[in-house]
């Protein structure tokens, strides 16, 4: 059994071995946060590989029936696995409740046997389980206070979620499935073989616009919310808006090549993720300032 020294560090070094988005943004978070950070990175990235890459034999439906149980031993004291062994020394101190992470289990469930969504109300769930979801765990983590910053995590969590659906569509339609909803494939005259066969063409392009712009809209709802808080709490949405500003900037690169998503895997490349959070730390800490003054 890992000891919970043992526990950490494998969550830290899980999440730095990851080239993960998010990594640069943990570094501005003080130490207990930062590990607590890492434990739910690791977490989220185990369950994923739960789904989309169980060991040979394996069925990853039981794989998250028994993260199930072993997100209940986190809360009972009995946990097993390094990342809960991690996790249940943090959640006593930031009370983060379990039905959030049995949430996103529940979304993780959904890729197993959802393929295709009709429309857009259809999505949101699943948007909401693996990434809303995530986002208020955040906040228990950040220390955030007021109750408005849910809806903040909350749209944060679709935008992220659209833009991830936006880049890894050509990863998803290997495994036959279609994030983007079908009543937007039919308005723009897109057929589900198009995406399948990984074919661009000028509805396609029509497509991902459309797209875009959804995702933009959710980027401008958590804005929106973000701006209305007290200047503690944006303060100690610091790594949220870091994470915010490389994702947006993703969706912007997804943009600029055309959605040319089908050739290669998009990214922000690591030193241009490390020039935003350095970016984004030294505008929001001067902002503070300013607010704090006046």
């Amino acid at each position: 059994m890992p000891t919970v020294t043992d526990a950490h560090s494998y969550c830290t070094q899980k999440t730095r071995d990851s080239g993960s988005n998010f990594y640069y943004s943990f570094l501005f978070l003080p130490r207990p946060r930062r590990e607590a950070m890492y434990t739910v990175y690791t977490l989220c990235h185990e369950l994923d590989a739960a789904v989309d890459h169980p060991p040979d034999g394996v069925d990853p439906c039981d794989q998250l029936a028994q993260w199930r149980r072993e997100i209940e031993a986190v809360y009972q004291g009995i946990p097993q696995y390094p990342v809960t062994i991690s996790l249940a020394d943090h959640v006593p101190k930031l009370g983060i409740p379990q039905d959030y992470f049995q949430e996103l289990i529940a979304g993780m469930e959904m890729d197993l046997t959802i393929r295709r969504y009709a429309t857009f109300d259809d999505l949101y769930p699943y948007c909401y389980r693996v990434a809303s979801n995530v986002g208020l765990i955040c906040l228990k983590v950040f220390g955030t206070i007021d109750p408005r910053a849910r809806d903040y995590a909350v749209n944060l969590g679709v935008a992220f979620q659209l833009t991830n659906i936006m880049r890894d569509i050509g990863a998803d339609a290997d495994r036959d499935r279609i994030y983007v909803p079908q009543e937007d494939l039919a308005r723009f005259g897109c057929s589900e073989e198009q995406i399948l066969s990984k074919t661009s063409s000028p509805q396609f392009f029509q497509l991902m616009e459309f797209q875009a712009d959804r995702a933009r809209d959710y980027y401008r709802k958590a804005q929106t919310v973000h701006d209305a808080l007290s200047a503690a709490d944006r303060q100690s949405l610091l790594v949220a808006e870091i994470m915010r500003d490389i994702y947006f900037n993703l969706l912007t690169r997804i943009e600029q090549t055309r959605f040319a998503v089908f050739s290669s895997r998009i990214r922000v490349p690591p030193l241009h993720r490390l020039i935003l959070a350095l970016s984004a730390w030294a505008r929001r800490s001067f902002q503070n300032r300013v607010s704090r003054r006046a």
